[in-house]
This record gives structure tokens, C-alpha cells and sequence, in this order.
């Protein structure tokens, strides 16, 4: 822990001077070094997006990520902060953070003028060394810069006087890293306050003969261009950020899978949930189903969150089935799948279609995204003791979303080969909800292999033999 509280203890105690970029390279530098995982809760980058940050904070640049909604752009920068030294000292009470060995502001100035080695320091935190701006129309150059205090005027000091000056929030980052999430929504006037920041490393507030030279990291989050009809990064502007990262979506169902499983908040509930593989990767793949739609508009893209948000609301309709009918254990199954993405149909933006098929290209990608699960995991396996149930005169096999899994198992009685289908499906625990949940999978498989026959109505199914 640091025990300095003095400019003059800190020189004794060798307290480096440094930037901030300097520091960040460093503390990168001693990570790379000894093999740490840069970023652990950021999945799918480790090939592609981090060496592009890395590169950028090793070349000292100032960073700005591109990329559609839900690429975890505002994480990434979030975790860039743990990258800064765990305190850092700045002169007791200046608002900007001012290092004791090179003040920038008239009051730090004055103290260290008249005090030398005697003027007290305090320590602050990496999260107080952060700030984190939305981007919206009604920013204002005061609010990142500043302005004249009116309180301070009144207090007798002349205009001309720096210290009438209300810093705004990048001065009061001073040697830290300033982040600006969605660029392209300020306006064009106030984008052009961030010129000298980026460039001179100074600031200009109103009419003062000030210059600050300010000690910072400066990102910015941005879609890309051709994306956003909002507004736009002047040319001067994207010129002065010195490395662009790109970032994107998780290029496997099994990277999808991972940040589902770490993002996504399990219900309250007096029962256990429990969420077979096989249904997450249905989830995943649906999401990546829509990716590639034609009918989805790819400059918006489909968010990471709508894969959260699907699975959280299919555990939600697992719990509310075991409430409704004492199941002791709450497993999703495939009935559950149309409502959980029912309830997310306002997330997806759809390129120009006839007005009310939306929910019939999701029903198409979600039966296709089925399929390809079903194939992946059960291509090969022997379906005969299940459709030999089928051949019986009149035999079919129902369910819905409030079909206790029970039910759905006694109509198949003692089924031969279902231990060997959880088997392949990855299950490793058996109970009678995942088994529900397993058999009616495999029934949607083999309809829409076209090997079974499916009639919905009204929330509920009913599987029936080919010739039936």
C-alpha cells in the first residue's frame, strides 16, 4: 500500500514519472509477460479483436472500436482500466488529478510554487482515474470540457481568473482514460471540441489563455458507418484516433454459449433450474440463424443480449411450468421455444417485408436452427423404438407448455434406447424433467425431418406417425 503523503516523501520513495499511456504499456507489457489472460470474461476476441488492442495501447494511440450493438465494446473498455496501476498520487484536493511532479492547473501550480516538497498528495483508485460518457444530441462542450462557474464569479474573482473555470468531464479524468460510448451521436460541433484533446493534448475552454496539457487515454465506441443514420465522426476527428479495433459477434455456437452462460441471470426461484446443453445450443443457433437472414437487417445486427434474453425467458417458462404443476425440477423443452422468442420479437429490425411476417421468418429460423442441432447431435442414431410408438392405430404424443414432464414421458411408457439418447445428447444427470425434455426434442427433430407428423394448436402439440 502506498505510504506516501507528501510530494517530498514520494520522491524519496522513487515513485516513477510517467504518462498514463506509459503506464498502461507497462502494466500490458508485465501481463503479456507473465502469460496472464488479458481480458477472462471477454469471449471470442482472443484471436482476432485483443491483439488489435494490444497493439494499439503498446503504440500509445488513442482507440476506437467499431462494431455492431452487443459486441461487448463498452466491457472491453471497461476492463482496459485494470490495466492501470491499482493507485496512483495526485496533489490533495485538485480537481484534475494533477501528478505531483508536473502540475497543470493555477492552484496546484501556486501550492507546489510555495510549498515544494512539503504539499500533500492523496491516492485514488483505477475506478476514480475512469469516466464514461453516452454520447447524446444534447452534450454539450461544457459538459466534457467546461465552462465559466457563475458561483465562483460571484465569489469575487475576476473572468479572466482561471480558477473561475467549472472543469468538465475529461479535465476531471486527468491521467486516467476517458471513454465516449456511440460517437457518431454528438453533434458535429461538439465533436470538433475533441481535436486538440486528441492531438495537442490540451484544452480550450471559452475565451481563456489557458492551455492544460492533459495526461489521458481517449476511447470511443462507434457502429460502424454505414450503420448508423444518426449522425457521423468527422474526418478530422477519425484521423486523430491512432488505432481502430473492429469487434463482432461469437463466430461459434460454443463461444455464444459461453457468454450466454455467463451473462444470463437465473430466475428466482424456489425450485432448481436446469438447462439441458442441447436447448442452449438451440438458442445459439437460432440467434446465428438470423444473422444470416435475408430478411434482418445485418447493419443492426443481432445482439449477443438477444441470445441472453431468449434463454433467460426460456427458464422462466421452465419455472413457471414447475409452479403451475409441482414439478420438482425446472427444464425447458422445446415447447417452450415459441414463446421465449415471441417475447423478443421487438429486438430484431427487419429489412422492408410484407407487413406480419415477422413472426413467420422466425418461426422458419427457429425450426431450422432445430434441425441443426438435431443433426449435429443425433445424425446416425437409431430412432426406430421411438417411431415403432407411432405404428400402434391411433397413437400420438402431446405436450405443451404446461405439460408436467411426467405426462409427457408416461405416454411413451418403459421407452427402449432412451438412456442411450441422453447419452448423445450430452446428459450426464438424468431426471424425468431433462428426459421430457430430451424425448420431445427428438420428436421435433424427426418432424421436421419429416418423419413425423405435428399439429399445433392453441399452445399445444400433438406428434403423430407419417401415415396417420
Amino acid at each position: 500500500m502506498p505510504s506516501a503523503s507528501t510530494i517530498g516523501e514520494l520522491r524519496t520513495q522513487g515513485y516513477p514519472d510517467r504518462t498514463v499511456k506509459e503506464e498502461l504499456r507497462a502494466n500490458l507489457l508485465a501481463k503479456l509477460g507473465r502469460g496472464e489472460t488479458l481480458f477472462p470474461s471477454i469471449v471470442g476476441f482472443e484471436e482476432s479483436v485483443l491483439p488489435s488492442l494490444e497493439r494499439g495501447i503498446l503504440a500509445g494511440h488513442d482507440l476506437i472500436l467499431l462494431g455492431e450493438r452487443g459486441q461487448a465494446k463498452t466491457r472491453l473498455i471497461r476492463r482496459i482500466v485494470e490495466l492501470l496501476d491499482p493507485e496512483a498520487p495526485v496533489i490533495a484536493g485538485c480537481e484534475i488529478n494533477d501528478h505531483p511532479y508536473r502540475p497543470i492547473c493555477a492552484r496546484c501550480r501556486e501550492l507546489v510554487e510555495a510549498g515544494g516538497d512539503s504539499v500533500p498528495i492523496t491516492w485514488i483508485g483505477q475506478q476514480d482515474r475512469y469516466a464514461e460518457k453516452l454520447a447524446t444530441p444534447d452534450t454539450s462542450v461544457a459538459d466534457l470540457i467546461g465552462d465559466v462557474d457563475p458561483i465562483k464569479v460571484a465569489e469575487g474573482r475576476y473572468l479572466a481568473d482561471e480558477l473561475t473555470i467549472h472543469y468538465g468531464m475529461i479535465p476531471r479524468t486527468n491521467r486516467g482514460i476517458v471513454a465516449i460510448n456511440e460517437l457518431p451521436d454528438l453533434p458535429e460541433r461538439i465533436q470538433v471540441s475533441l481535436f486538440n484533446i486528441l492531438e495537442e493534448r490540451d484544452v480550450q475552454i471559452r475565451g481563456y489563455r489557458i492551455r492544460l496539457p492533459l495526461d489521458l487515454l481517449l476511447v470511443a465506441t462507434a457502429n460502424p458507418d454505414d450503420y448508423t443514420h444518426r449522425g457521423r465522426i468527422v474526418s478530422p476527428l477519425k484521423d486523430r484516433f491512432g488505432t481502430q479495433v473492429r469487434t463482432h459477434y461469437p463466430e461459434t455456437v460454443a463461444e455464444e454459449i459461453r457468454i450466454m452462460d455467463q451473462e444470463a441471470r437465473p430466475p428466482a426461484a424456489g425450485v432448481p433450474v436446469r438447462i439441458p446443453t442441447f436447448m442452449k445450443e438451440i438458442v445459439a443457433a437460432f440467434t446465428s440463424e438470423l444473422r444470416r437472414s435475408p430478411h434482418v437487417n445485418h447493419r443492426s445486427g443481432v445482439s449477443v443480449r438477444y441470445s441472453i434474453g431468449n434463454l433467460e425467458t426460456l427458464a422462466a417458462a421452465a419455472v413457471r411450468r414447475a409452479a403451475r404443476t409441482g414439478e420438482p425440477e425446472a427444464v425447458p423443452r422445446v415447447c417452450d421455444l415459441p414463446a421465449a422468442v415471441a417475447s423478443s420479437l421487438g429486438r430484431v429490425e427487419f429489412d422492408t417485408i410484407e407487413e406480419g411476417r415477422e413472426d413467420e421468418i422466425l418461426g422458419r429460423a427457429l425450426h431450422q436452427a432445430t434441425l441443426e442441432v438435431f443433426r449435429r447431435r443425433l445424425s446416425g442414431f437409431d430412432f426406430q423404438p421411438v417411431l415403432s410408438q407411432f405404428d400402434a392405430p391411433g397413437f400420438t404424443a402431446e405436450t405443451s407448455d404446461l405439460t408436467p414432464a411426467s405426462d409427457v414421458l408416461a405416454q411413451f411408457g418403459d421407452l427402449p434406447g432412451l438412456a442411450k439418447l441422453l447419452e448423445r445428447l450430452g446428459v450426464k444427470e438424468e431426471s424425468p424433467g431433462v428426459a421430457a425434455s430430451a424425448l420431445e426434442f427428438t420428436l421435433e427433430g424427426l418432424h421436421l425431418s419429416r418423419r413425423l407428423n405435428k399439429d399445433d394448436a392453441g399452445g399445444s402439440a400433438r406428434y403423430r406417425g407419417v401415415g396417420a
